[in-house]
Formats: C-alpha cells, structure tokens, sequence
C-alpha cells in the first residue's frame, strides 16, 4: 500500500513526506531514551533509598541498656553545654565553676532543661553541691568523662573529704547518658587508716575521710540510668531521705579489695526500684539503712562484692526500722555474702517484710545470711536490747557456695529472737567437693515450705508473738 501511495506522488511530495518520516521516528526514539533512562535512574535511586531505610537495632546488651543522647531529648527542652561555660575537658583544667553555671543556669530555665557533658572530653571537677529545687524537669547528661582531683593530696583544703558530686534538694531529675563517672580512688583506698586485707590485716590511725562519688540529698522523682562508674574513693552512690527513686541499668565497678566501695547505698529513702545494672567493687552491691522501705531490686548481677545487705542496723544503740524489701531475679558471684540482714546489739526497731527471691548463688560464702552480733572490731559487748528480724521469706534461692561458711547462717539475738522465716525451694551445693556444712540456727524461728538443700533442722517452731507486735508498733 504504501508503494502505491508513493507512486501516485510527484517527486518534491514523497521528499517532503519521507522528511517528515523522518522526524517523526527520530522524536519516537528521543522519547523512549528519555523516558528509559529516567526509569533507570528512578529505580536505582530507589534503591539506594531502600537500603539506608533498613531498620538498625537500638537493643542493647542486657543488663546495661543506656538512655538516648542528649541530641535526641525533647526538642522543647534547652539544651546547656558545659563548654559554652567556659569547661575544657583536657583533664587538667578545672571545670567545676563552668559545671556551675551550666547547673545554676538549667536549673532557673522554666521549661526542661539539659545540662549537657558531651563525647570526647575529660572534666575535673572539685567536690560541688549542685543545689535545688529547679523550676522544671532537668537532664544532667553525662556522654564525656567526669573526674575528681587525683587522690587526697590533690584535694584542696577547704573542700570537703566526705563527698564529691552532691544534688541536694531536687525534685524531677534525670542523671543519665552513655558516659563515664571516674572516681580516681586508688590513692584514698591506699591511706594507712584503711581497712587492708594483707598479710596482718592492720591499719593505722590518721584522718580517714573518704568522698562518696555521687550523694544525693533529700530530693524527689530521681531517675539514675545507662552510666558507668569505676574507682569510687568510697560509696559510689548514696541516698539519703529521698524517695521514688529509679536506677536503671548501671554499671559500677572498683577492685575486690577496694574498701567501703558500696554501689548503692540508701538511707531514709522510700519507694526505691533498682533494676538491671552490674556492680563489682569491694564492699556492698546494694546497702539498705535504716528508715527505708518500699525497695525493689532485680535483675542485679552482684560480684566479685560483698552482697546485697539490709543493714548495718542498730550502732549506737540506735533506733533503725526497715520494711518491705524485695531483692529478686538477680545473680550474686564470688562473694563474701550473699543476701545478708546485720544487725548490731543494742539497737531497737524492726526488720520486717523482706522478700528474697529467684536468686541464683555462684560460688558465695555465706549466701543466706542474718547476723545480729554484727561487730567490726573483736572489742564488742553482748547487749540485752536488739533490732527485731521478722517475716523474712527466702524463695528459689540455688546455686553454689563456699565451703568456708555454711550455706545458710541464723545467728539471732539471745533477747531477741528472728521470726517468722520461710524457707522454699532453697538448693545450696558446695562449689568443690561433696562436703555439706550444716546450716547454723541460734534463737531463730521459722518455717520451711519444701525440703531444703541442706536440710534445715535447727529452726525453731512458733515464736513470742507479743515480742513481735511489740517492735513492730515501734516503727
């Protein structure tokens, strides 16, 4: 048809249509080369979308997750940077007056505010009272280091010896981050006047103050998360007449033999939740004094330490009240003790409400433990007057322990003895050998639920109930 159609055409027609032909084919093939190249380009561009879309995980290594950093807080907080105060951050510089300001600055801002210690810096910083209440909810985020003067001859004279880091008087704060507290303790755990553990184990007289790493003082709605501390001079952190409290994911460290290195000490404080952190140090994982109750703790992993203590209770003979405890789902490891209530004689007041359970023990000497002759010196008298140890429940509790000690120690007062003690589900093997060491009972009443590993045959029956009601009317 088309041969046709040209033939019936003069010559200067069939040029022009063969012309416009041409055209027309070659806009055809512009048009598909365009439009295949923009596919090609669109579908690898959107490939490369797809993969900087893949999901990262943000889970994080139980039992130590830590907080978001400061840049990812709340838009409508403000955000204080302690380097545009004046702080260095080279470890030599003193930054405790730039820290100050950062603080006292956050601390008036009406909306919540971030004091903010950034990635990458090392900060001195002298013994300092950060000091409350704020206007608003405050983040002191720590991602850098925070360090003190380098042991007690580099301490100033007019600064206190008995605390470092001090938040007094706050309510709504969050001390958090992915940083590390520092507390350079070697050269005050070394003072003569120490506790040693060598050869003598003797020590010397002279000044003896240490500085508590971080003290809080009474405050409120405190939340501590996703920090690590190491070499604390003493306790790394205290509480004294706080209440709801949240630690969360911790982790605390110092050597075994660094005395009086507690993690987490708490003191007329309620409503406590100490949940997933590490701690390794030379005293108590977690101490519990007088005028606390309302403590929950779990998810603790506990050793190379002393153990999680309620106490000491009692000293000069002191009145101390403590209830409502729970310790539970935690793990304690090549420890002096275990769980431990000590008591000193001549106290009053009352222990009561304890709950430990779901505890597993590795190689721990003495890993259930009450001891209301509690005495740091071989000079202490016996005492008609003591703290009262009642209703104490020792749940799925197994595991191993040191041979040294028996697995399960019960020495209560002569005058006043422990009540009330349930045992279930209590499985203690030795670490080595197949020697089983008796538990040991003195004054002490209780109850087993389950058949125990080892048997327990030294528990008294009953108890003097009106002894009971009596102490407990006292807190």
């Amino acid at each position: 048809m088309f041969y046709k159609c040209r033939a019936s055409l003069s010559d200067k027609a069939i040029t022009m249509d063969y012309s416009r032909f041409l055209s027309l084919v070659f806009c055809i093939l512009a048009c598909c080369f365009f439009f295949s190249t923009t596919e090609a380009r669109s579908h690898k561009h959107s490939k490369h979308k797809h993969g900087h879309a893949r999901p990262v995980s943000q889970i994080s290594i139980p039992p130590c997750p830590s907080p978001e950093p400061a840049n990812q807080t709340n838009n409508s907080s403000s955000v204080f940077d302690v380097r545009s105060f004046g702080a260095v951050g080279n470890e030599i510089a003193d930054d405790t007056e730039a820290f100050k300001a950062a603080w006292d600055t956050a601390c008036q801002a009406e909306e919540s505010a971030v004091v903010f210690v950034p990635y990458g810096y090392t900060f001195m910083i002298q013994s300092t009272i950060f000091t409350g209440p704020c206007q608003s909810h405050l983040v002191f985020q720590v991602d850098g280091t925070i360090m003190p003067p380098d042991g007690p001859d580099s301490w100033p004279e007019d600064n206190s010896k008995r605390q470092w880091l001090v938040f007094y008087r706050i309510n709504e704060m969050s001390l958090q981050g992915r940083g590390l507290i520092d507390g350079r303790g070697e050269n005050w755990w070394n003072l003569p006047c120490k506790p040693h553990k060598g050869a003598n184990g003797t020590t010397l007289s002279g000044p003896c103050d240490s500085p508590i790493a971080i003290r809080f003082f009474m405050s409120s709605n405190l939340t501590v998360q996703g920090l690590r501390i190491k070499n604390s001079p003493q306790f790394n952190f205290r509480f004294d007449n706080c209440r709801d409290v949240h630690i969360e994911s911790i982790y605390i460290t110092a050597p075994a033999l660094s005395p009086n290195t507690d993690g987490i000490h708490i003191e007329n404080t309620n409503n406590v939740k100490i949940h997933n952190s590490v701690v390794s140090n030379g005293d108590d994982c977690v101490s519990i004094g007088s005028g606390s109750y309302n403590v929950d703790i779990k998810n603790i992993t506990c050793g190379p330490s002393h153990g999680i203590s309620i106490g000491s209770l009692g000293n000069h003979n002191s009145r101390a009240c403590v209830s409502n405890i729970t310790v539970r789902d935690s793990v304690l490891k090549y420890s002096d003790n275990g769980v431990r209530i000590k008591t000193w004689q001549g106290g009053s007041g009352a222990v009561s409400g304890v709950t430990f359970s779901n505890l597993h023990m590795n190689n721990v000497r003495n890993p259930i433990i009450i001891d209301q002759f509690y005495c740091l010196t071989k000079q202490c008298t016996n005492q008609s007057s003591a703290v009262l140890v009642s209703n104490i429940i020792y749940s799925n509790i197994k595991g191993t322990y040191d041979i040294r000690s028996p697995a399960m120690h019960f020495a209560c007062s002569d005058s006043v003895p422990c009540t009330n003690l349930t045992l279930s589900d209590v499985e203690l093997l030795p670490d080595q050998g197949d020697l089983i060491l008796d538990p040991f009972c003195w004054n002490a009443y209780g109850d087993l639920q389950t058949l125990t590993i080892p048997p327990v045959s030294c528990l008294m029956e009953g108890g003097p109930r009106s002894l009971l009601q009596n102490y407990l009317d006292h807190c």
